[in-house]
């Protein structure tokens, strides 16, 4: 097995290893392992890359929830598509930005992401909204924001679209959580198509690194099950992990605009 192939595995292993044992936010580490770890040399690359692996993980975690009646279909397909136009009008926004000024943002998105892992997760009771022309709006404005969010950076957004399918619908959480993950994929591939049509993703390593992730994933689910009532404590240390990494992008980002 070679050196690339085996960090193309252990990467996408590790992203749906944190996929499966803590939910969402464990995709936005694909970009980085990409980058440091597996050796892909530009930024947008890594980023068209890690959006096809995220779309694959989505889907394969999306069918889970689906069997079990999680998913409020319609709004699910009408997010998915709305979501959709604005991820690519993100990712062709984040294609024209230089790597390392996007690198740089990328470091500060995932500061947010792990600042929110550790606040702490109050259950609301919350009851559905009728389907009007303020909740339809209000949906498709959430739909479009979390999909360019989810398209500039190359990442799942699952932490976007769930509250944001709670404000707009008012579903409960566990249905917002198996309703977002076909936006997930949608985004992802839609992000996906944008950065190949510019030759920015790689087919090989993307396809090792899905593999790399539907193994992690089984594994994050069967740990997830046995370290339940550690949830809280997880979360924390997963949320530590972000924070070092992210310091570690905006390191090397600072240091490529010095460079430059």
């Amino acid at each position: 097995m070679s050196a690339t192939l085996f960090a193309a595995l252990g990467s996408g292993g590790l992203v749906g290893f944190t996929l499966g044992l803590v939910g969402g936010g464990g995709s936005i580490l694909a970009t980085p392992l990409l980058l440091y770890v597996v050796g892909v040399a530009q930024p947008h690359i890594a980023i068209g890359t890690g959006a096809l692996a995220v779309a694959a993980n989505a889907f394969a975690n999306f069918g889970s929830h689906a069997l079990k009646g999680h998913v409020w279909w319609r709004c699910a397909l009408v997010f998915a598509a709305l979501g959709s136009v604005g991820a690519l009008a993100g990712s062709t926004l984040g294609k024209s930005i230089d790597g390392a000024h996007l690198l740089f943002l990328f470091g500060l998105l995932m500061l947010v992401v792990g600042g929110l892992m550790v606040l702490p997760r109050r259950s609301t009771s919350t009851t559905a909204r009728p389907v009007d022309a303020r909740m339809c709006a209000m949906t498709a404005a959430v739909a479009i924001v979390a999909g360019a969010a989810s398209g500039f950076f190359g990442i799942g957004g699952g932490f976007l679209i769930v509250p944001g399918l709670i404000l707009a619908t008012g579903m409960p959480t566990i249905n917002a959580i198996g309703t977002s993950l076909l936006a997930v994929a949608a985004f992802g591939l839609a992000t996906a198509f944008s950065y190949a049509l510019s030759g920015m993703v790689e087919w090989q390593l993307a396809g090792e690194f899905i593999v790399g992730g539907i193994g992690g994933g089984l594994i994050g689910m069967l740990a997830a099950t046995r370290l339940a009532s550690y949830k809280n404590v997880l979360n924390r240390i997963f949320a530590a992990l972000i924070f070092v990494v992210a310091g570690y992008v905006l390191y090397r980002s600072i240091g490529a605009f010095t460079l430059g």
